[in-house]
Formats: structure tokens, C-alpha cells, sequence
């Protein structure tokens, strides 16, 4: 039996260098963030509610979680709190926009421009999928000729209808003769659709050719499509279109056209908050008297 009497030699503590902490902690920050990025982009993400054009579906305030996996989630769009666009990819999506549901996208601009000049989201119901026709006669939505179900919160604010015989010149396409309340009909671009081409309906046209990347224009009564004669045009991407819930108060498809599909970012699932977003945030106290209690935890649909 041995019977070592050696005095032991004492454990020397570990010295840490400010360095070494530093890069210790860099590396964990990033760990955190690129978790946070690759979930912001691909699988759930915040929104906030603008305007009260889905009421009483969601109201203006309220913080939503929108599902960014099922359609297929991106990587970011653009530099954060800029209006500068990135190069970008969508994952494989779960699956495909359906009528009925409640959408988050890039807003594509206004009727008349080519591209929006801010970087904006926005939230509204799909009612048309690629190739649908769509048409409002006195209210009364139609998709394919069958009657579109209302959503539960549907809301009209005017107790009357806007007659076909006065047309509104800011609705979509430029020159159609509709307003909110009769529109159409009119088809959802879908790729591969043939559109005819002439001096008539080249003003209701050009924009959407000029955002699929195309010059387009109109010399003595003859269309240029890319600088040579055209007599149609064949639609590169599937598109959607979209209307509020709030129907007399909803800037949406009926003013300025189509969505494309590709800038679909999700759908929203939750409220998670919800106060009145109108108060200034210095008014905090006026704010957090106005937490809308019984709206948390609602879900979208």
C-alpha cells in the first residue's frame, strides 16, 4: 500500500482575459441573433396593425403573429427601418393562398406606380387566386359567378350603394368606368395569360407591364412592348387580390390592383396586444388604460 505523503500541488484558478470575455460574449450575442433572424424571416414574425380597413377582424393597435412558414418565409426584403431592397429567397412553402385568407404582403404601390415608394406591409383578405374573375354588382362580391361567403366581421359604414353609373376615377385599371361598390369583372393575372394589347386598354395595362419589367408604350395608336409592336401580352407571375374586411373603408385591390404572389409574407394568427395606438407614446398612461384586455388572444380568421 503506497502512502504518498507528497504535499499537493494547489489548482492555479483560470485567468480570463477582457479579450477573451469580449469575444466570448460577441459570439453568444450573434448565436442570439442569427436564432432571431433566421425565426423573424422564415417561421413567425410581429406585425402591427395600421388602419382600421380589417375591422372588427383585427383592429388599428393591435400586434399580431403572423405564420411566415406557411406560405414560405424570406429572407429579409430590405435594410431594417430603410426603404432600401435586398436581394432575397423564399423557403419552400407549406402551402399556397387560398380565398378566405387573411394575408400579410409588400404593398406593390399605388395604381399608378411601378413600385411603391416606401417599403410598407400590409394586411388584407384574399377573395381572388390566379385566375379567378372577380366582380362586386351593388355589394354583392362574386368569384367565378358563385357569391363569395362574407367574412364573420364584414363592415359597411354608408347605408347606401354607390350606382354603376357613377364611376370613380381612382379605382383600378385606369379608365374602367367602376367604383367600390360595382367592379369588374375582371380576371386575376395568372402566368401564361395571354392579355390582348391595343390603344383602348393600354392605359389599364401599362403599369402592370412596367412592374414585371418591361418598357411599354403607346406611339400613334400602336403598343411597344420593349420597343417592338405588340399586339398581347403573356403574364410572367401568378398574382392575388385582396380586399378589406371594412369595405367602405379599405384602400385595397379595388384602388390599386393586384398582389404579387411573390410578395406574399405570411398570415397572421394571433393578437398578442392590442391598445389604442392613436395615443402618443408619451401618453403612456392613456395607453395602457386603453389595453383592449378581452381582444388578447383572439384568433385571425
Amino acid at each position: 500500500m503506497s502512502n504518498d505523503k507528497r504535499p499537493k500541488k494547489e489548482e492555479q484558478p483560470i485567468v480570463v482575459t477582457f479579450k477573451e470575455k469580449a469575444l466570448a460574449f460577441l459570439k453568444e450575442f450573434g448565436i442570439v441573433i442569427g436564432l432571431f433572424l433566421l425565426i423573424n424571416n422564415f417561421v413567425v414574425a410581429s406585425f402591427l396593425v395600421p388602419t382600421g380597413s380589417m375591422e372588427n377582424e383585427v383592429l388599428t393597435g393591435e400586434l399580431l403573429f403572423v405564420n411566415k412558414f406557411i406560405y414560405g418565409g424570406t429572407s429579409p426584403r430590405n435594410i431594417p427601418f430603410t426603404n432600401v431592397r435586398l436581394p432575397w429567397f423564399r423557403i419552400p412553402s407549406f402551402r399556397d393562398v387560398k380565398r378566405g385568407d387573411v394575408i400579410v404582403f409588400v404593398f406593390p404601390g399605388m395604381r399608378d406606380e411601378v413600385e411603391s415608394p416606401d417599403f410598407t406591409f400590409y394586411l388584407k383578405r384574399c377573395v381572388g387566386v390566379s385566375g379567378d374573375t372577380i366582380q362586386i354588382r351593388n355589394r354583392v362580391l362574386s368569384v367565378n359567378g358563385q357569391m363569395l361567403p362574407l367574412p364573420r366581421n364584414v363592415r359597411y359604414d354608408r347605408g347606401w350603394t354607390i350606382p354603376a353609373t357613377e364611376p370613380d376615377d381612382r379605382i383600378f385599371p385606369a379608365g374602367s368606368g367602376w367604383n367600390e361598390d360595382n367592379f369588374g369583372p375582371l380576371v386575376v393575372p395568372k402566368q401564361g395569360m395571354v392579355i390582348p394589347l391595343n390603344a383602348q386598354n393600354y392605359s389599364a395595362w401599362q403599369i402592370f407591364i412596367k412592374r414585371e419589367g418591361h418598357s411599354v408604350e403607346s406611339i400613334a395608336g400602336t403598343v411597344l412592348v420593349d420597343g417592338k409592336p405588340a399586339t398581347s401580352y403573356t403574364v410572367q407571375r401568378d398574382y392575388l387580390f385582396g380586399m378589406g374586411d371594412h369595405r367602405d373603408n379599405s384602400l385595397d385591390g379595388r384602388y390599386w390592383g393586384f398582389i404579387p404572389r411573390e410578395n406574399i409574407v405570411g398570415t397572421p394568427m394571433i393578437v398578442y396586444w392590442s391598445w389604442n395606438s392613436d395615443l402618443p407614446l408619451y401618453d403612456i398612461f392613456g395607453r395602457l388604460a386603453s389595453v383592449r384586455w378581452g381582444r388578447i388572444g383572439s384568433l385571425i380568421k
